[in-house]
């Protein structure tokens, strides 16, 4: 099996601007990010940018780096112009970590990568137990229920699956066990990157706000299965900058 990496790495974020470039123990997050997927068995790590700074600082510890238009809307648009620029192969296997998690773990990027390699699937992704009930209700958490062979049914900001016996009784406590949060981190066959941005926008995705919706609309399959290393979250706020900082320092 082989895969290559691309890291989207926006500069502009309204909560945390120049994001690639936070520091983290005395490395930007963008590097901290590269590094951890370098531990992958990916055959190459690419970073895609949108800004000189961000690719001038990246070419300073690789030159696996990319200068991608900043008028894209969306992650995939970014990627799409990525498989253009390296002539990629339509079966070629993309896997896209995210610029703004410096704590997911390579074998989790190889496990997206191998579950998309067994399958006939376009995307495949991942998710995990949740654990906090706080989580079910909280719409920021974006919940995933999926079919015995392992296709996602649907994604939803949503409490799904909805226990009806347990949330009308408005019971203190539910059983956490069928709850699963979706992971941000995809796995493309090339050629389906391009065939995604042509397909009509559902109204899913637009209600939901949640691009992965229109590959279900159309009909397409994404398989999903649990991450075998635990996830973090991502870094989306100075108090998470912070937090990371304190994990990697030891002091968490």
């Amino acid at each position: 099996m082989e895969f290559i990496v691309v890291i989207p790495a926006r500069f502009a974020s309204t909560r945390l601007p120049g994001k690639p470039l936070a520091d983290i123990c005395g490395k930007p997050m963008i590097q901290r990010v590269y590094e951890q997927a370098c531990q992958s068995k990916a055959k190459v790590v690419y970073i895609a940018t949108d800004h000189q700074t961000v690719f001038d600082k990246v070419k300073t510890f690789t030159d696996n780096v990319l200068m991608t238009r900043e008028d894209h809307q969306s992650g995939t648009e970014r990627l799409s112009e990525v498989v253009e620029k390296l002539s990629l192969s339509k079966d070629e296997i993309i896997v896209n970590v995210q610029g703004d998690e410096p704590l997911l773990e390579a074998e989790n990027i190889d496990q997206v990568a191998e579950l998309l390699f067994n399958s006939t699937a376009p995307m495949a992704t991942l998710s995990v137990d949740i654990v906090d009930e706080e989580e079910v209700y909280n719409p920021n958490a974006v919940k995933v229920v999926q079919d015995v062979n392992n296709n996602a049914l649907y994604f939803s900001r949503a409490s799904i699956p909805f226990q009806r016996d347990s949330m009308l009784a408005k019971k203190e406590a539910i059983p956490l066990q069928h709850f699963q949060r979706h992971v941000g981190i995809y796995a493309y066959r090339a050629g389906f990157i391009s065939e995604y941005l042509n397909l009509d926008v559902s109204p899913l995705e637009v209600q939901e706000s949640l691009e992965q919706l229109r590959v279900l609309y159309h009909g397409y399959q994404i398989k999903i299965t649990k991450a075998c290393k635990p996830v973090y979250a991502g870094v989306d706020t100075p108090e998470d900058l912070v937090r990371v900082n304190n994990i990697l320092s030891g002091n968490a």
